[in-house]
């Protein structure tokens, strides 16, 4: 036995000692360029034919061992080293005794390509910019590209066109980049085809200034459009023509280009379909920008009637014949230097007929009247503007010239309280003006500004009535032939200041110096042609010659922190305004000099990295106008005879806010809520007699107060799994106020709650739906009238988009609108449109034939309330037509 187990164990031991003279191994080490061992480094021993049959990884000194397999042929090995960050290497063989030591050197290895193929849409956030891909939220029927930005998650397009991101008023809507419109974007959302734009970038913080980015604090909120490459290499565009039943006729000729160095928009535009062309001139900011200049320009002050507009939108109820020549040229003459031209002329005849029923209740009576119209408006407006831009790191310069000019003629057949009239008005405008801005950079990165703004402008009204309208008024109730009241009111106005920054690493420091000039002539008429023709004066006070001026002289001193997290802007202003005004036929003489604070700070804390919390706080002193102390009657429209018997208005402002704003890009949610409140006192009040055929209006000294509060929430969600963006807000205003009417104060308390939701779905690639509801309540009360108002409106809007074919586009629509007043029957409405496409890929072409108006609806009620004031009009709108369009693409 003993024998045996020694057999055993000696033939083991010869067997290990055979298998280990067969197994063999290659050995060395792997460092760097420098000596320095690589760990981790993989070794891979190839065959000829380039297979790994072997494989190893380096220790932490460097060193490996690999084993060749026993059965290997050993003929045309290969080692190869490989390791991030270093170049690859590779050795041949020749010897299994030798070592084979690797030097590697360092290496950048850009890595592989991954494609994820996802039909989610997604968005992408880099700093204070989030990008929305176009083909993630376009449909095929969509044709231009604001038909693509009134889907997209966040973002509200109201139905004149302003967008709001979140809640907040965008400030301008660049196209790569470069300002072609100047604020006046409708151009853009309504031209530019669907199919050019890669991306809407939306940049909050906005700070258009480069010199004065991450300096001064900005809380802009501005959009961008990114076109695609092909978009930038030849003209785009799309030429429609059309004519329909009954008589009618549409052309939409324009020719664009988006390369870097030039950029285009120009284009005709021709319709009697209800199509308001006037709706791309819409300058959505004109208030802010007005009020920063501070130039209180003078409006429009006669009119034919007090009807306005229905609260429709404007192509269910305009009667048009409209044509506009729209041309707007950028050059980017060189890096950061752009010359920005932009002329349009619109010309419109425009008709509108109307029945109106006005209520004013007080305490003791009711005052009513009724009134029908039919006004017939040819409004021919010409702009120009020609802005040169330097915007470079160290050194800015701005100059804009803009000149406009209008003249409108209105023609009226009235019939007021049963009695018919003619009114014709003439109304001409010339408006020039001139704004230069020079920043430049100095030593230690101080920043010097100078500021000059130049204006002139003036508006002659003229305006007829025949034949003699209530000559118990206007003629000691003698019969007359007709009245007639001009007005004009020639104003020139400048504002001129310097301004000095001193950047720091934590807050930038502003001081202004400056002063502006206003001076102004208000002239006015109201006469009276006899039967015999001759000229008189409705009365002794019925003319102004008056004369103003106001001399401004202010300094201000700002500071902002434009911190990551932190971002505050504090202005503390004081400026010294001295102002006279003269009318030597009333004997009135006077000058008021006035010193005054208005500060204003505003704060924003990045609560995370897509929230924030904003807060801000604003004293304001403010100063009335020209129009506010004439003393001579002034017949503003047929039954409103407006004077003053008050100082200048005085008026103290305060207001703050608070607001949260949330969104979370990942899963494309956008939530907002902001508060707000407004107290405001006045040394004066407005006073109204009202009979039953007519107003008159005097401002008396008295104390004068108003309170206004406000809240709004706003939330907007994509929800992947049903393919819906889908949005939501409210609003809730309640207004305390006090009005004076027939000698009698009323004080008014009016509360406002507005709600809406929508839904934009793609309810599968060849259908999607689109719903938005609005409704409104609005609620007046007085502890001096008894009778309590309350207003309920309710509109709907679907529309239901069908692609069956990849060619065929069919669409139908229908807006819904109901209201309810408690004086009156409640009113319901229902439009309904319809429209059939057809593209023809191989010319560029597509036809469309669509109706609008199917019901054929062709008189509109609409109810108004306003504290004590209800209104109820009856509007004559075009009824159904059909059009058919041909549409070529450049």
């Amino acid at each position: 036995m003993s024998r045996i187990y020694k057999l055993n164990t000696a033939f083991i031991i010869c067997m290990l000692c055979s298998a280990a003279g067969f197994a063999q191994s290659l050995k060395g080490t792997v460092t760097d360029s420098l000596g320095k061992a690589i760990s981790y480094a993989s070794i891979n021993l190839k065959n000829s034919s380039n297979l790994i049959i072997a494989y190893t990884s380096s220790d932490n000194k460097g060193s490996y061992i690999l084993q060749i397999p026993a059965d290997a042929d050993k003929s045309g090995l290969a080692i190869e080293v490989s390791c991030v960050g270093f170049s690859k290497q590779s050795k041949q063989v020749a010897s299994v005794t030798a070592a084979y030591d690797f030097k590697l050197t360092k290496a950048i290895n850009q890595l592989q390509t991954v494609t994820i193929k996802d039909n989610r849409p997604r968005l992408r956030v880099h700093g204070d910019t989030t990008d929305y891909k176009v083909s993630d939220f376009s449909s095929p029927q969509d044709r231009v590209i604001g038909d693509v930005i009134k889907k997209l998650p966040g973002i509200d397009v109201a139905k004149d066109g302003k967008i709001s991101y979140n809640g907040k008023a965008i400030s301008n809507l660049y196209i790569g980049g470069d300002n072609l419109l100047d604020d006046k974007y409708n151009i853009a959302t309504n031209s530019i085809p669907n199919g050019v734009v890669d991306k809407v970038q939306v940049m909050e913080n906005h700070q258009p200034v480069k010199m004065l980015k991450d300096k001064v604090v900005s809380e802009d909120v501005a959009l961008n459009l990114t076109m695609k490459k092909d978009a930038k290499m030849q003209w785009v565009g799309q030429e429609t023509v059309g004519g329909g039943l009954p008589d009618k006729y549409y052309a939409d000729l324009n020719a664009m280009m988006f390369k870097d160095k030039y950029k285009g928009i120009n284009y005709f535009k021709a319709n009697n379909t209800s199509n308001d062309v006037a709706n791309d001139l819409i300058s959505h900011n004109l208030s802010s920008y007005l009020s920063r200049l501070d130039n209180d320009k003078p409006g429009t002050v006669l009119s034919l009637g007090t009807a306005g507009d229905p609260d429709l939108p404007r192509n269910r109820y305009l009667f048009n014949q409209s044509g506009i020549l729209n041309l707007n040229n950028l050059v980017n003459l060189k890096k950061d230097v752009q010359l920005r031209a932009n002329v349009s002329y619109l010309h419109d005849n425009q008709k509108q007929s109307y029945t109106k029923l006005s209520e004013y209740y007080l305490p003791n009576d009711t005052i009513r009247y009724a009134e029908v119209q039919n006004n017939r408006r040819r409004p021919d407006i010409l702009h120009s503007q020609l802005a040169l831009n330097v915007n470079k790191d160290k050194y800015y310069l701005n100059n804009n010239f803009i000149a406009d000019y209008s003249r409108n003629t209105g023609y009226s057949a009235l019939n007021t309280n049963g009695t018919p009239v003619n009114q014709v008005f003439k109304d001409n405008l010339m408006d020039l003006s001139n704004e230069f801005n020079l920043m430049n950079t100095f030593k230690g990165n101080k920043i010097i500004e100078v500021y000059s703004y130049l204006n002139r402008s003036t508006e002659p009204e003229n305006r007829v009535i025949d034949p003699g309208l209530n000559p118990d008024i206007f003629n000691n109730n003698v019969v007359y032939k007709q009245l007639t009241q001009t007005v004009d009111i020639p104003s020139w106005f400048t504002n001129n200041y310097v301004s000095y920054k001193i950047p720091g690493n934590l807050m930038t420091q502003s001081y202004k110096a400056g002063f502006s000039i206003q001076s102004q002539k208000l002239q006015s008429a109201l006469n009276v042609t006899q039967l015999d023709n001759s000229v008189n004066l409705v009365s002794d006070s019925a003319v102004n010659n008056l004369h103003w001026q106001r001399r401004k002289v202010y300094a201000e001193a700002g500071f902002d922190i434009p911190g990551d997290k932190l971002k505050l802007t504090v202005s503390l202003p004081i400026n010294l305004q001295q102002i006279s005004y003269k009318d030597s036929y009333y004997g009135l003489n006077k000058d008021l000099t006035r010193l005054y604070f208005n500060p204003r700070a505003s704060v924003k804390y990045q609560t995370s990295v897509e929230n924030y919390v904003s807060l801000g706080y604003n004293f304001r002193n403010d100063i009335g106008n020209i129009q506010g102390v004439y003393n001579g009657y002034i017949l503003q429209n047929y039954r409103s005879l407006y004077a003053n018997n008050a100082d200048l208005t005085e008026r103290k402002t305060q207001s703050a806010n608070l607001g949260f704003n949330y969104r979370k890009a990942i899963t494309l949610f956008f939530f907002s809520v902001n508060a707000g409140y407004t107290h405001m006192n006045a040394n004066n009040i407005s006073s109204s007699i009202l009979t039953n055929n007519i107003q008159q209006r005097i401002v008396l000294p008295f104390d004068n107060n108003m309170d206004s509060w406000v809240g709004s929430g706003y939330m907007s969600k994509y929800a992947f799994s049903l393919r819906t963006t889908l949005s939501a807000g409210v609003s809730v205003q309640t207004t305390k106020l006090n009005q004076i009417q027939n000698n009698i104060i009323l004080p008014y308390n009016t509360i406002s709650t507005v709600y809406s939701v929508g839904a934009d779905t793609k309810v599968s690639d060849k259908v999607n739906f689109t719903y938005k509801a609005n409704y409104s309540q609005t609620t007046s009360s007085s502890s001096v009238v008894a009778q309590k108002s309350k207003f309920e409106r309710l509109i709907q809007q679907g529309v239901v988009n069908y692609n069956p074919l990849g060619n065929l586009f069919l669409s139908a629509s229908a807006d819904h609108y109901y209201t309810h007043q408690q004086q009156s029957n409640d009113l319901k409405y229902v439009f309904a449109d319809a429209s059939m496409r057809y593209k023809f890929n191989k010319i560029k072409a597509d036809i469309e034939i669509s109706a609008q108006n199917l019901f054929n609806t062709k008189t509109y009620s609409a109810l108004y309330l306003s504290a004590n004031t209800f209104t109820s009009s009856s509007y004559t709108i075009p009824g159904r037509f059909l059009l058919a369009k041909v549409t070529f693409n450049l």
